[in-house]
């Protein structure tokens, strides 16, 4: 696992700088066809040799020729799923307003938890039945469907005139020409300085996420080491696990159809990106100040931070993207959505090895102190990002703005157009 984990982060930047090419050749919505095309038939490449390789019984050096393809599987499987998702949420902030995203961005998440929970239930329902080929197959399939229907999104949004189409991508291209060719050789980091140094909302995002996840990581590792030391037999522990995710996606679809439409009604953006983690920095304080914190103490934590991030802090990464414009909701959103997780996660691991092989192994009470530095940090970041976020009002009349110039070159370019003869 390790080991493969240690390709995610290359395969991720493969795959980042091959959407790129595709969005600026074919735009969004060829983007989304082609990356999605591409995962399932990756899928079902790999269904097909998974099948094959049980049935001959192959090996390698005398390692089953399935691990030779599960292994890249899984890799890939980590670096595509956020390239998809984030296409899936740039369509959703280029056709609803500010003022729609604060009403339907939180049921949206909750569908998503819904189906998380589907899925993870159907691939042990599918596994005893269809085996592991078979249950890939399903997998492949379900991308189609999900092709499918973003298909018919981006029709009825073409229809009535509202899909983020390569309107601003044609307007992108009347850039001086030698500008343009130095952008088209930038590296992926230069690009992303540029587009940080222009949206500085994105630069800030990119940090409050670096910090989320380090924190995220901290306490995962927290609760690894408290439940192992806790709970020895490996039935008993395992379904205690299971049952605190299912309470984590318990409460985030509680706070995503029930509560959160409500209350982006009453308070800004800005105000609940300071208030989420301050109330995670709440529980790891008192978990910090434990000489020997329990199970439950360091689970309380840890379902606080989860369920937060789940439901408010998803809606809000969200809505961030929803007044900006098209290099920033289609080209920034990846970047972010692709390294930003991953390197959190990645940069605080190393840091935690590299502070284990100078000080010795990390008891409880030094990890949670850790977890309440990280909280701060994670503090620190969404005031400083929630300075930069407008208000709901703002936000409408930057959407408004972009849209009637949108209409404006359309039209302009239609009239332009000579009539053939």
């Amino acid at each position: 696992f390790p080991f493969a984990m240690a390709f995610v982060s290359p395969v991720s930047l493969l795959l980042l700088l091959s959407y790129g090419n595709v969005l600026d050749k074919y735009g969004p919505r060829g983007a989304l066809s082609r990356s999605t095309l591409g995962c399932a038939l990756t899928v079902f490449l790999a269904a097909a040799g998974i099948e094959l390789s049980q049935r001959t019984g192959a090996t390698f050096w005398g390692i089953p020729a399935t691990k030779f393809i599960s292994g890249p599987l899984f890799v890939f499987r980590e670096s595509y799923v956020q390239l998809l998702t984030s296409q899936y949420w740039s369509f959703m902030a280029s056709v609803l307003t500010p003022n729609q995203s604060a009403k339907w961005f939180a049921p949206i998440a909750g569908l998503t938890s819904i189906s998380s929970v589907v899925g993870g239930t159907a691939v042990s329902f599918l596994s005893g039945r269809l085996n592991l080929s078979g249950t890939l197959v399903c997998t492949a399939i379900a991308l189609v469907i999900s092709l499918v229907a973003t298909g018919s999104a981006y029709s009825i949004a073409e229809t009535h005139g509202f899909s983020p189409d390569r309107q601003e991508t044609k307007r992108a291209k009347k850039v001086d020409k030698a500008e343009k060719d130095m952008e088209k050789h930038a590296g992926l980091v230069e690009k992303a300085t540029k587009l940080f140094a222009r949206v500085p909302v994105l630069r800030a995002l990119f940090l409050e996420i670096l910090a989320s996840q380090g924190l995220a990581t901290l306490l995962n590792v927290c609760f690894v080491a408290s439940v192992g030391a806790t709970i020895q037999d490996d039935n008993v522990r395992a379904g205690w696990v299971g049952n605190f995710y299912a309470l984590i996606n318990v409460f985030s679809m509680t706070l995503q159809f029930g509560v959160l439409p409500l209350l982006m009604q009453y308070i800004e953006p800005k105000d609940l990106w300071r208030m989420t983690p301050i109330i995670s920095l709440g529980f790891t304080t008192f978990q910090a100040v434990q000489k020997n914190p329990s199970l439950y103490i360091i689970s309380a934590s840890l379902l606080v931070m989860k369920v937060l991030e789940y439901s408010a802090r998803r809606m809000l990464d969200e809505m961030v993207y929803v007044p900006l414009d098209f290099e920033s909701r289609f080209v920034g959103k990846e970047i972010i959505g692709v390294f930003g997780y991953r390197f959190g996660k990645s940069l605080i691991s190393l840091s935690l090895s590299g502070l284990t092989s100078l000080f010795g192994q990390f008891n409880l009470q030094s990890l949670s102190i850790l977890s309440d530095v990280a909280a701060l940090a994670w503090a620190k970041a969404a005031w400083d990002l929630s300075s930069l976020v407008p208000t709901r009002r703002e936000a409408q009349e930057s959407y408004e703005k972009r849209t009637k110039e949108s209409k404006k070159m359309s039209t302009k370019r239609m009239s332009t157009k000579k009539p053939r003869s």
